[in-house]
């Protein structure tokens, strides 16, 4: 069963979407292969996003390409703007998704069954509140276990 996680309250969903990435991918143990994590959301959000991996840390490099990007079998950071990208099925690597938009997936069971770590991040705006606890229901309503972090207390 996968893990699903809400990640409630944040302020500003891209550069909080920054860090996670960042703190995902670096906790890697040594000698374990990386941490791939696939980032859905809105095409105008993720265009944003692109350019903010690359200049949010002056110290940290976090390999990231479109999902149709022909490098993205290879690289472990992948951003997409559908759940059901047809380039999403051809790829080895599945981990970690993090999702930054408002839209349920179509085919939740066979989301959860590709990704054994799901993020929803809810920003404090309150029509991605309201669609994220819809989310937060359906989830539920399918028998997961979720966990919140509220980042209003961070």
């Amino acid at each position: 069963m996968a893990r699903i996680d809400f990640h409630s309250n944040v302020s500003n969903k891209l550069e909080y979407a920054c860090r996670l990435t960042r703190k995902i991918w670096s906790a890697t143990p040594v000698g374990e292969p990386v941490r791939n994590i696939v980032m859905v959301g809105e095409t105008a959000d993720l265009k944003k996003l692109d350019e903010l991996l690359w200049a949010f840390s002056a110290t940290d490099f976090l390999p990231h390409c479109l999902i149709e990007d022909e490098v993205a079998i290879d690289t472990p950071i992948l951003l997409a703007d559908d759940f059901l990208s047809p380039a999403l099925s051809h790829l080895p690597h599945a981990d970690v998704l993090i999702h930054l938009g408002m839209r349920m997936p179509s085919d939740v069971p066979g989301l959860l069954a590709r990704f054994p770590r799901i993020v929803e991040v809810v920003t404090i705006d309150e029509a991605e509140r309201l669609a994220g606890r819809e989310r937060y229901k359906t989830y539920r309503d399918l028998g997961h276990e979720l966990h919140n972090f509220d980042q209003s207390k961070a």
